[in-house]
């Protein structure tokens, strides 16, 4: 299966010249940790999570009106194409440390998020359905 069969869709997004209140603000406006930092033309550059914020920020006693998203992102963003293999989605989060990747297509623009959640979600799914093939098959009564 591939990653844009689970991926989300619709990604909050952010410049990475944005202060990060307004990635915050972003976030809680959305319900989301994360914001996908994009350049101009749409591709991804970074990757700024709700943790940044309270580490990098918060607790490192910056300006949350002054510092902007770009200060604070992680980059290179980590990141899988839209046809890849959900395989190879957990090896490069597996081999980058990250719970999430964004999902590019041919261009290299954004179309997406995969975390670790979607994958978590959709192996779940599969258990499920081999816990009713199994029910249905046993025999009754023993």
């Amino acid at each position: 299966m591939s990653v844009g069969r689970i991926c989300t869709r619709v990604v909050a997004t952010a410049s990475a010249l944005e202060t990060i209140r307004t990635a915050a603000e972003r976030m809680e406006a959305h319900n989301v940790g994360t914001v996908v930092v994009v350049g101009s033309e749409g591709s991804p550059q970074g990757i700024l999570t709700d943790r940044d914020i309270a580490l990098r920020c918060v607790a490192k006693g910056r300006d949350p009106d002054d510092t902007r998203v770009g200060d604070l992102m992680t980059r290179p963003v980590r990141f899988v194409h839209l046809a890849s293999p959900i395989e190879s989605a957990l090896e490069a989060m597996k081999k980058g440390s990250v719970r999430r990747l964004a999902v590019v297509d041919d261009d290299g623009m954004l179309v997406g998020i995969v975390t670790l959640d979607d994958v978590l979600d959709l192996v779940m799914e599969e258990v499920e359905t081999i816990g009713a093939i199994v029910r249905r098959e046993s025999p009754v009564g023993l």
